[in-house]
């Protein structure tokens, strides 16, 4: 059985390193951020050492046999689970909270290296996971060839060919992610996810989109 000092220390370490990733969560306004990087890391922690530790008392007992992986191995999948409801579909090519799931997720497996005692394993893990979060978001934004999405919602009259309107805006020299049909009273609503590198010429587009006898209102966001 681990000391009261050692059991300390796991835990401490998993909540200053689960507290570590969640602040650079937090910093972006997220709702998933320290206290449940910190749980979730603590938690995880507690678990492993349950696991491995926990069950002591009956080793020896004739046909009873112990394997601490089976329950680190359920840790990562009901975080998995967690992780699932953090994944937010805004609209079509916007989807947000991937990054958090996954830095949660890892997180955990942080959480289960302090419990096991992978003292520097959980310390490099953290360091390695913030330069991640940190450094590889703004080289993202630097040399990332596609990095503005732009949405653009065009109503068209109600008996209008709706197909003949997206085949014509498919054909036009943009990149287009998504698209969805809304059938609104008296009209229809076409919403279109652009992906460029911030050189559209939006006023050229709405024009040449308002040229078609079926569309009635265009609007750029």
């Amino acid at each position: 059985m681990l000391e009261w000092n050692e059991i300390l220390l796991r835990l401490g370490l998993a909540i200053v390193f689960g507290g570590l990733v969640g602040f650079e969560r937090e910093r972006k306004d997220w709702a998933v951020g320290i206290r449940t990087h910190m749980l979730a890391c603590m938690g995880a922690a507690l678990i492993m050492m349950v696991s491995a530790f926990g069950f002591s008392d009956i080793l020896g007992t004739p046909n009873v046999e112990l394997d601490p992986s089976r329950v680190a191995s359920s840790v990562i999948i009901g975080i998995g689970y967690l992780g699932a409801g953090i994944i937010l579909v805004l609209k079509p090519g916007n989807i947000k909270g991937l990054t958090t799931a996954s830095a949660l997720w890892t997180t955990a497996g942080i959480g289960l290296a302090c419990g096991g005692g992978l003292y520097l394993t959980a310390g490099a893990a953290t360091f390695f996971m913030l330069a991640i979060l940190y450094g590889m978001q703004e080289l993202q934004r630097k040399f990332s060839m596609v990095s503005v999405r732009d949405s653009l919602k065009i109503f068209v009259a109600r008996n209008a060919e709706v197909n003949d309107v997206i085949g014509k805006i498919a054909k036009m020299p943009i990149k287009i992610s998504g698209v969805t049909v809304k059938k609104k009273r008296g009209s229809c609503a076409i919403s279109v996810v652009i992906t460029s590198s911030g050189d559209i010429d939006s006023s050229a587009l709405i024009s040449e989109i308002q040229q078609m006898p079926q569309v009635t209102e265009v609007r750029w966001n």
